[in-house]
């Protein structure tokens, strides 16, 4: 491969060298634009500048290829410049004078010194070292061209004489080259650093330690220069590494001990071994870098010194003693954990003990309390114990003895003590005289006695509370004794004894006096009452056991009723005193069950008194009605409107009839009928067949104002009645709309109770609540009924509620229908 296209030849040895001469060829073709260009070949495309050319391609002004020899050895020449022909020379002729520099003629300014970032650079350097050529004719060359490069450089900072580089940390010299004496590889005569190398990267090398690493590789290549085995080896086990040997063994598991038990037989050497373990194997040589031993050769020398049985011994005295080792460290640990394991006891034993000690201690205080009090209740004692004195000492024995307190058997203690003081405290007690008698000392033993773990208080077992076997054992006999002479017509002392007492009984045992003792001699009482005959009236003595008592007087009331119904079998309305025997037990009987005994034997006395009763509008007698309207607030109003509709009205619209028939006076016909409208309360004449009554009267006077056209009539008689039509319509249109008010306001105040509570009242607060979900307008219409029913408007829809159900108006008809139905038929 030639590149003598690209340098030129040194005419000594044939180096390529590149030539930066300017021929006359480039002067002539610089500005030459149809001067022969060189085209690429095929072979140049593909190789660049390794490939071959021939002679004729070369430029003209290089020289032309010349053989070279190989086998010569590699010449390093410097990469200075190429020069003229007529400067070479006079190079040459200067050389010869020069001499060669020494080591010691070096200026002090290029002694190597430790290499720094961005190289040894100084301003004062200007020419090669070692008799180079002054920095002066560098670039000379550009004086036969426009000098391009020179300028880019000086356009970019670059300075003549120094170095390049932002800082002019590049070197100024070009390198220089150092000729080797042999035919060596690079490095082989020693270090091939020039002074420039020096001065441009004075990087300070220890040749000794260079010289030691070289020796030392070299000494791995080279054989043993004794000739004989290696020095063995030998290795040490500390006691601590056994130690730690022996706690990781003892932590193997289960199958790793029963593999380190496997009987092994080792056949690899001279003779047959036999292991018990795989981790015997590895300490089977008593040198660990020797290897396992070779047959002997030709040139090989036996083993001078070989006892097989004394190693086994002495490997076995050493495993033994291993053994031992680890055996004494871990009975040493095990001792070491003992006692940690004793202290811990110790101290847990001397906190029972502490404990135990204090528990004697207070058991004894409490023990000598006890026997106090039992010495102070012998019969002799100049101090007796008082119960006040002794619920002072149990409040000690709860305050500060608490824990002995509660582990104690306070049923015998309570037994043996305090019984006796509650008897003879007791002793003269009269609970009817003196009601509230004891209920202070009481409630105090109740919070000293009673067991707070017993939250029932059905069938409790009294051998596990003091307090209520103490009630039932001391207090319930004097109960019982006074229950049975105590009178129950006379009830207020024996109501008021129970009533102090009730928060202090416990209330199986208050229960046990209501239903054992009180109740039947209530029931007994009841049955010998006799409503015509007693003179003291049933309710004054059976009334006020109704807060105690409350529904365990249930079956008295059935009893009551009958002879009450029996008593009024000949009654009169005429007769008041019914109606004060009555009156006390409307609140007492169910709405069901004083309804159906109203109608069974009031109502039908009601009803033949106003088929008694004559109506003379010219001499009336209103005794009769006044008996029957009495009982407005006993009777409900349907069964009084009932008794109207059927024995009164009819009457009095024949009368009205017949008295319009002859001429009458229509002053004294208006007066008739608003007295008559007056003796009515405002609930009955609200009552839809009430109104429609006296609306009948009003026109049956319209009808008679108006046919009387031919005969006499009475001056202003027309105009009168239709003013008293008028009048009354209003007042029924007035009394309407305020009762549809009091409905919105109490539908209202329903309203926000139903938010509250989120429950609707009635089926009308439902209606309302699922018209207000669904954004429907739900309203009363004002003076609009239909057989007596409100009239509302849901929507655009006309509705009216009758028992829950819903009537929505129809084409003739009213038609029952759902919710849903309405809601969808709204929407």
């Amino acid at each position: 491969m030639s590149m003598s296209h690209l340098y030129g030849t040194d005419g000594d040895d044939g180096v390529e060298m590149e030539s930066f001469e300017v021929s006359d060829w480039d002067l002539q073709n610089e500005f030459n634009p149809h001067r022969q260009r060189h085209r690429q070949t095929k072979e140049e495309a593909t190789y660049g500048v390794w490939a071959e050319r021939d002679s004729d391609e070369e430029r003209p002004s290089f020289g032309g290829k010349r053989s070279r020899d190989y086998s010569a050895p590699v010449n390093f020449v410097s990469a200075g410049l190429r020069k003229a022909a007529a400067e070479e020379l006079s190079d040459e002729d200067s050389d010869d004078d020069e001499k060669p520099v020494k080591q010691e003629e070096i200026p002090k300014e290029f002694v190597p010194k430790k290499l720094k970032t961005g190289g040894n650079f100084k301003p004062s350097q200007k020419g090669f070292v070692g008799g180079s050529k002054s920095f002066v004719d560098f670039g000379s060359w550009e004086r036969h061209t426009k000098g391009i490069g020179q300028k880019l450089l000086q356009k970019m900072g670059y300075v003549p004489g120094r170095g390049l580089g932002k800082n002019a940390q590049g070197i100024i010299n070009p390198i220089e080259a150092k000729q080797r004496k042999g035919k060596g590889a690079v490095g082989a005569y020693g270090s091939e650093r020039t002074t420039q190398s020096l001065q441009d990267f004075p990087v300070v090398d220890s040749e000794e330690e260079t010289e030691e690493e070289f020796q030392k590789e070299l000494s791995q290549w080279r054989k043993d220069p004794n000739g004989g085995k290696k020095k063995p080896k030998y290795s040490y086990k500390t006691v601590e590494e056994l130690k730690a040997k022996g706690r990781i063994s003892k932590q193997l598991a289960a199958p790793q001990k029963e593999i380190s038990q496997v009987k092994v037989i080792d056949m690899t050497g001279r003779e047959q071994k036999v292991y018990y373990s795989y981790s015997q194997i590895s300490h089977k040589h008593n040198i660990p870098d020797d290897s396992p031993q070779q047959p002997l050769g030709k040139d090989s020398k036996p083993q001078g010194f070989a006892l097989p049985e004394l190693e086994h011994n002495l490997q076995l005295l050493i495993d033994i003693t291993e053994q031992e080792i680890i055996q004494s460290d871990r009975q040493l640990q095990y001792e070491r954990d003992m006692v940690v394991n004793l202290s811990h006891e110790i101290q847990k034993m001397a906190e029972v003990l502490s404990h135990e000690e204090k528990a004697i201690s207070n058991l004894s205080k409490v023990l000598d309390m006890v026997e106090e009090c039992e010495r102070r209740m012998q019969p002799g004692c100049e101090n007796p114990l008082t119960l006040d004195e002794c619920a002072k000492i149990f409040e000690t024995l709860q305050d500060k003895y608490y824990e002995e307190y509660r582990m104690s058997d306070r049923v015998d203690l309570a037994v043996a003590i305090v019984y006796p003081l509650m008897k003879e405290y007791f002793k003269n007690w009269d609970p009817l005289k003196d009601c509230t008698y004891g209920t202070e000392i009481i409630a105090k033993w109740k919070s000293l006695l009673e067991n707070d773990q017993l939250l029932s208080h059905s069938g409790q077992d009294l051998s596990t509370d003091a307090f209520h076997r103490l009630m039932w054992e001391i207090w319930m006999p004097y109960v019982r004794n006074i229950v049975a002479r105590w009178q129950p017509r006379n009830c207020g002392s024996m109501v008021d004894f129970l009533d102090s007492w009730v928060n202090v009984v416990p209330v199986w045992i208050l229960d046990n006096i209501l239903d054992q003792l009180i109740f039947p001699k209530l029931q007994k009482e009841v049955e010998s009452w006799n409503p015509l005959t007693d003179t003291v009236p049933i309710h004054s003595w059976i009334h006020p056991w109704l807060p105690l008592m409350q529904a365990r007087l249930e079956p008295l009331y059935s009893p009551i009723r009958n002879k009450l119904a029996n008593a009024l079998q000949k009654w009169h309305p005429s007769d008041s005193s019914a109606k004060l025997i009555l009156q006390p037990w409307k609140d007492v009987f169910t709405p069901g069950s004083w309804e159906a005994f109203m109608v069974k034997n009031i109502v039908p006395k009601l009803g033949m008194c106003l088929n008694e009763l004559i109506i003379n509008p010219h001499q009336q007698h209103m005794d009769a009605f006044y008996w029957v309207i009495d009982w407005e607030g006993m009777i409900s109003v349907s069964s009084l409107v009932g008794l109207l509709e059927k024995h009164f009205f009819p009457k009095w619209l024949q009368v009205l009839c017949s008295w319009l028939s002859n001429s009458p006076n229509y002053e004294e016909i208006t007066k008739w009928y608003l007295g008559w409208k007056s003796m009515f309360s405002d609930q009955v004449l609200a009552h839809p067949s009430i109104k429609d009554k006296f609306n009948e009267a009003l026109d049956i006077m319209n009808r008679a104002v108006s046919s009387s056209v031919g005969g006499y009539m009475q001056p202003g008689a027309r105009e009168n009645i239709a003013y008293l039509t008028h009048t009354e319509r209003r007042k029924d249109f007035q009394y309407e709309a305020m009762q549809e008010r009091r409905e919105a306001e109490n539908m209202a105040q329903r309203g926000i109770g139903a938010a509250a509570g989120s429950v609707p009242m009635n089926f009308k607060d439902l209606i309302q609540t699922k018209a207000e979900e669904h954004n429907i307008v739900f309203m009363p219409v004002i003076g609009k009924r239909h057989e007596g029913k409100q009239l509302y408007t849901f929507g655009r829809i006309v509705i009216y509620i009758d028992r829950g159900v819903v009537f929505v108006q129809g084409e003739k008809t009213w038609v029952p229908t759902s919710l849903q139905s309405l809601i969808d038929m709204a929407k």
